[in-house]
């Protein structure tokens, strides 16, 4: 039902002067109606914007006004608030780094639920605490909308070529519709189950990779003090059975490989403090359900005590820096 009522069309006057290669999408725009989008940031920007090149209308804000001008360049329309997002369309993405932000722009004082309409579809892609997701999906209820957990894994690179994979949570009966839009940017939408699944893959999912990552730094360290030719090391590795995506497409040493955040003095891609917050939930989910994660733990606190030494926004691949700084290299 609540997908029916997602079919009416809205007419909005855009910005003309679109990028040529955004072209022959702008010619398609008119028969698709327009998507919300909300968070403007590292991730959020490249999603939107491969929302546009599938021809699909992007209504947009962020908290910061700054980070709407190459999407309204593009073509989408910026508005000011969530709640105005929420008046212009009935499909919304969100991408925000928190639970405190999704909590704001969903039930805030410009939020999304004071302007939703009945039968919107609320997908937010946000790493976030699985409770709050449940909450948010509970809130969204009440005014008629559907709300589905949609996080993300692959990083800025995946984001930009409409790569990412997406864990999806939510009423089943409502995959189909999120997956139309969820498909434009990335190459894996996957359902998981009820609301709040999404997010518990994904927490699994980064404990795991910063672990992998530490593992990952750690053994590159000690090949390098026996005196192995990093690259020599990696290429070893990668034919292995240590092999991982730490090591064969996000080598955390400088000069290994090309196009990651350790050939740019780890620039871009997913900060620390951001890797410490999952790890976080991560933790408090552990300690909910009584599973011990020892080595989720430890990672946990690694990554809390490089936000304090100057790594909270450099990639979380930067552990490797951390590394060598601490045995006083």
């Amino acid at each position: 039902m609540a997908a029916l009522a997602r079919a009416s069309r809205y007419v909005f006057r855009w910005n003309k002067q679109v990028d040529p290669t955004f072209a022959l999408s702008t010619r398609s725009m008119a028969s698709k109606t327009p998507v919300g989008f909300v968070g403007l940031g590292n991730m959020g920007s490249p999603m939107a914007t491969n929302l546009l090149k599938n021809g699909y209308p992007v209504i947009a804000t962020d908290v910061f006004p700054g980070s709407c001008k190459e999407i309204q360049d593009l073509g989408a329309h910026v508005v000011d608030s969530p709640a105005d997002v929420a008046d212009k369309s009935d499909r919304i993405i969100t991408m925000l780094p928190s639970s405190p932000d999704v909590i704001d722009v969903f039930t805030g004082p410009s939020g999304i639920l004071k302007k939703v309409k009945k039968g919107t579809l609320l997908i937010d892609s946000s790493t976030i605490d699985p409770a709050v997701s449940k909450e948010m999906s509970v809130a969204a209820e009440k005014m008629g909308a559907v709300f589905m957990d949609a996080p993300v894994s692959g990083g800025v690179g995946a984001a930009s070529l409409a790569k990412l994979t997406f864990m999806v949570g939510g009423p089943e009966e409502e995959f189909n519709a999120a997956q139309e839009l969820l498909s434009c940017m990335g190459a894996n939408v996957v359902y998981c189950g009820q609301v709040g699944t999404g997010q518990a893959v994904k927490l699994c999912n980064n404990m795991l990779l910063a672990i992998g990552m530490i593992g990952t730094a750690e053994t590159m360290n000690l090949g390098i003090r026996l005196g192995l030719d990093p690259k020599l090391l990696a290429k070893i590795l990668n034919m292995s059975s240590g092999r991982c995506w730490s090591s064969d497409t996000y080598n955390p040493v400088p000069g290994v490989m090309e196009g990651v955040p350790s050939a740019n003095n780890y620039q871009g891609g997913f900060v620390t403090t951001l890797m410490a917050k999952d790890l976080g939930l991560a933790q408090n989910t552990a300690t909910s359900t009584k599973t011990p994660i020892p080595l989720g733990s430890l990672a946990h606190q690694i990554y809390r005590v490089m936000g304090s030494r100057g790594y909270a926004n450099k990639d979380f691949s930067s552990v490797f820096q951390f590394l060598r700084e601490e045995e006083g290299q």
